[in-house]
């Protein structure tokens, strides 16, 4: 049997695993037999010397099952997730599980902890009272069934070589690796079975992948895997040079998205849900795109969206009052702005400084077992190419004292670049690949 040496040494020459050495490195992972060392060491040699097409497949195959994979076949409409690879102020899923239900689609949503600068969907649900990230299977087939929708954490039971993994990815700077996101994100995806699935797939400053050729390089992998496990699937490539809508930390991510699921928030996070969701039905059958824009149009409009993530944040144990969902959200008391040095235009935002911001405050994990502070966050008041005057508040800071603000305020001197130049608004889709 091969040893723990011998895989990482074989793949620190660029090597290829065999099926067989896959599945001992995953088993030696899910029982804990390889430790964190050794593991740690072989995600770093599959982040210097990548896997082939087969590897991949191999090692996302083998994760999923890992675990138990849910059985979706009991549900009487189709089934399909979003995934989206990581940004700073991407609070899409929110909206999207109740919004894709609405529009006839059963969402089973497996989501994850945030990944170096990103934040991520479970720490931002923990920012509502009581709500349980910790479903069991037969709970979460149970709540999907009967709201439509549920977003929920990995347990033990599914695709636990993922979780861990995952956490060690976190703190080894081995996040952004075409191959290992693919076999994270597919694993759990699988594990859960819906038959769609669409890829948010964040390109820029802000993502791990930083330019539209290596989101396209993870698109096509993601979709190779996926297609050749039995799912249909297709990316969306969109912009992540600066944050998505205006809050960035996890209780005023949650309050932009009840608004926004009342019909409100930021144009652009409204846009990308509708988009993202009408893609999903599409791929489902359910109409066309422009149709199925409309559909979502109306739902957000109408407060159908709203209701259903308020069922589903009761039926996973959430304190929510539907008529005054922002007193149950608790968010850190101290506001600074961070104000413009100079006139001009917006030029750029260094969207992961804004994003490592929010670690600054306590709201991100600088260690694997990291507490974070829920409250903490910024609200981005302009974008790229807005016109700005000295003095104008460019950011409002939500800090629980004042040297946390100022040493926010430092990191945001050197994201933000204001220019003489005329900067052209950045489009939010940058492709469509599947």
């Amino acid at each position: 049997m091969i040893t723990p040496y011998e895989l990482i040494n074989r793949k620190k020459l660029g090597k290829e695993h065999s099926p067989e050495e896959i599945a001992a490195l995953v088993d030696g992972v899910t029982d804990g037999s390889i430790p964190n060392y050794q593991v740690s060491a072989w995600l770093m040699a599959v982040w210097f010397q990548g896997m082939t097409v087969e590897e991949t497949y191999q090692l996302t195959d083998r994760m999923r099952a890992s675990g138990v994979s849910l059985d979706l076949s009991s549900l009487d409409g189709p089934t399909a997730d979003k995934h989206s690879t990581g940004g700073v102020g991407d609070k899409v899923s929110l909206l999207l599980a109740p919004l894709a239900a609405e529009i006839g689609l059963y969402v089973p949503m497996l989501s994850g902890r945030g990944l170096g600068h990103t934040g991520g969907t479970l720490d931002k649900l923990q920012a509502i009272p009581g709500y349980r990230i910790d479903l069991q299977p037969d709970e979460f087939l149970s709540t999907v069934r009967e709201v439509g929708c549920s977003i929920t954490g990995q347990t033990e039971e599914i695709a636990p070589a993922d979780r861990k993994l995952y956490r060690l990815r976190d703190v080894t700077a081995t996040v952004d690796c075409i191959p290992l996101i693919v076999s994270s994100i597919l694993s759990k995806k699988l594990a859960a079975g819906p038959e769609h699935l669409v890829i948010d797939l964040k390109c820029g400053s802000g993502a791990f992948m930083r330019d539209v050729e290596s989101a396209r390089r993870l698109a096509d992998a993601l979709i190779s895997t996926g297609t050749r496990a039995g799912r249909k699937i297709r990316a969306v490539i969109t912009d992540m040079d600066q944050p998505l809508g205006e809050a960035v930390g996890h209780a005023l991510e949650v309050a932009e998205s009840i608004d926004g699921l009342r019909g409100g928030g930021p144009a652009e996070l409204r846009e990308l849900t509708v988009e993202l969701t009408a893609e999903m039905g599409s791929l489902a059958n359910l109409g066309s795109l422009e149709e199925l824009r409309d559909r979502c149009e109306r739902a957000l409009d109408d407060g159908s969206a709203w209701r259903r993530f308020v069922a589903m944040v009761h039926a996973q144990g959430g304190r929510m009052d539907e008529d005054d969902p922002h007193a149950s959200l608790e968010i850190a008391p101290r506001q600074a702005p961070f104000i413009a040095e100079r006139a001009g235009r917006v030029k750029s935002m260094d969207t992961e400084q804004i994003g490592l911001s929010l670690i600054d405050m306590g709201g991100g994990r600088r260690k694997q077992d990291d507490e974070l502070d829920l409250g903490v966050g910024l609200r981005v008041k302009v974008r790229i190419g807005d016109e700005v005057e000295a003095g104008q508040p460019l950011m409002e800071i939500f800090a629980r004292d004042e040297s946390s603000a100022a040493v926010v305020r430092e990191r945001l001197r050197r994201a933000v670049e204001i220019s003489d130049e005329d900067v052209q608004p950045r489009p939010l889709i940058l492709d469509r690949i599947g």
